[in-house]
C-alpha cells in the first residue's frame, strides 16, 4: 500500500479565521521574549564574563611646536598606564596654544614663554584662569651649517646680525659669504623670546626688530633641515631638535665673557645665557583626571622623558 503524506495524526497549521490569527499573535509574543532575553543579557553580563571598557576621557593639550615631541611621548607613555584617558596633542605654536585655552576649547596649553598681560586680559574676560606650570627647562641653541666654521657669537653679535647691521660671515670671523637668517613664526613663543632677550638683549625699552629679510619658518624641523643644507644659513632651535649631525654654536652673554655651549649642565648651572622654562597653563587649579596627568608629569617617569628627549628637567 503506497503510503500518504502527510500523515493523517502530523499535526496541520490553522489555515482560516480565529486560530490563524491566534498562532501569528503567539509567535510575535514569543519573538518579543527572545529579543527582551537579549537585551538583558547584553545589559548585566554574566557573572565571569569581561568586564566592560570604560568610555574614555580625552584631554585636549594645544600649543608650543618646541614642546610638542616632549608632549607627544608624555601622551603616549600616560596612555599606556591610563588607557582610559586619551591625552590629544596638537602643535601651532604658543600663542595658538593660549588662544584655545582663553577661548576655552583647549583643556591645557604648552607655551615656551610666560603668558603676556593682553592674553590673561582676554582669559579674565572670557571667564578663563590661566595657571601655570613650569615642566621642563631648554636652551635655544645657536646653528650653522656644519661646514661653517664660525665656532662663537656673542649675543651683541647674534642681535647685529639678526637686525641687520652684520650681513657678511666675515664680519664675524667667518668666510666672505651671505649670511641667511632664519626664525621661527612669530606666533612661536620660540620666536617671541629670542626677540626679547637676544635681539632686544633684554632691554624693556628696546624697538629692535628681525630683519626684513629673515626667513620665518612654520616649525623647529623646518629650521633645522634649512641649516642641513644652507652653507650661509644662521638659525636657532630648542636645544631638544639638537642632532649629532648640526653645528652649534657657543655664546656669550656679552663681548668679552666666555663662550657657552647649550647642555643641560650649562642650562642648570645658569652658564648658558639663552636658557628658559618651558610651560604648561591649566584653566584654574587643575582637579581630576587633569590634575592626576600633570602630577604625573611632575614625577619621575614625566621628567625622566623630560631628559631622554634633550630637554632638562626641573626634578
Amino acid at each position: 500500500m503506497t503510503p500518504v503524506w502527510p500523515p493523517a495524526s502530523f499535526p496541520r497549521a490553522p489555515q482560516l479565521g480565529g486560530p490563524l490569527r491566534a498562532w501569528r499573535v503567539l509567535g510575535r509574543a514569543l519573538r518579543l521574549a527572545l529579543a527582551a532575553v537579549a537585551l538583558a543579557a547584553c545589559a548585566a553580563p554574566a557573572s565571569g564574563g569581561p568586564t566592560p571598557i570604560p568610555q574614555q576621557k580625552t584631554i585636549k593639550d594645544i600649543g608650543s611646536d618646541t614642546i610638542v615631541n616632549l608632549a607627544l611621548a608624555w601622551a603616549q607613555a600616560y596612555g599606556t598606564e591610563k588607557p582610559e584617558v586619551n591625552i590629544s596633542v596638537t602643535g601651532g605654536g604658543s600663542g595658538t596654544g593660549l588662544a584655545a585655552l582663553v577661548n576655552g576649547t583647549a583643556d591645557l596649553a604648552n607655551a615656551s614663554r610666560a603668558i603676556t598681560p593682553e592674553e590673561l586680559a582676554k582669559a579674565k574676560a572670557n571667564g578663563i584662569t590661566p595657571v601655570q606650570h613650569v615642566v621642563a627647562r631648554d636652551a635655544i641653541a645657536v646653528l650653522v651649517n656644519p661646514g661653517n666654521p664660525v665656532a662663537q657669537l656673542s649675543l651683541p653679535q647674534l642681535s647685529a646680525l639678526y637686525t641687520g647691521q652684520l650681513t657678511n660671515w666675515q664680519q664675524v670671523g667667518g668666510q666672505n659669504r651671505p649670511v641667511v637668517l632664519l626664525s621661527r613664526e612669530s606666533n612661536s613663543g620660540t620666536h617671541v623670546y629670542f626677540l626679547a632677550n637676544v635681539i632686544r638683549l633684554g632691554q624693556s625699552k628696546s624697538t629692535a626688530l628681525f630683519s626684513p629679510d629673515t626667513l620665518l619658518l612654520p616649525s623647529s624641523e623646518g629650521i633645522s633641515d634649512e641649516v642641513r643644507q644652507n652653507p650661509n644659513a644662521l638659525g636657532y632651535d630648542g636645544l631638544g631638535y639638537v642632532t649629532p649631525d648640526m653645528k652649534t654654536v657657543a655664546v656669550a652673554a656679552d663681548d668679552g665673557k666666555p663662550f657657552v655651549l647649550p647642555s643641560i649642565d650649562t642650562v642648570n648651572d645658569k652658564s648658558y645665557p639663552i636658557a628658559r622654562d618651558l610651560y604648561i597653563y591649566s584653566n584654574g587649579e587643575p582637579t581630576g583626571e587633569i590634575k592626576e596627568f600633570l602630577d604625573w608629569i611632575m614625577g619621575a617617569e614625566g621628567q625622566k622623558i623630560v631628559g631622554e628627549l634633550g630637554f632638562v628637567p626641573v626634578k
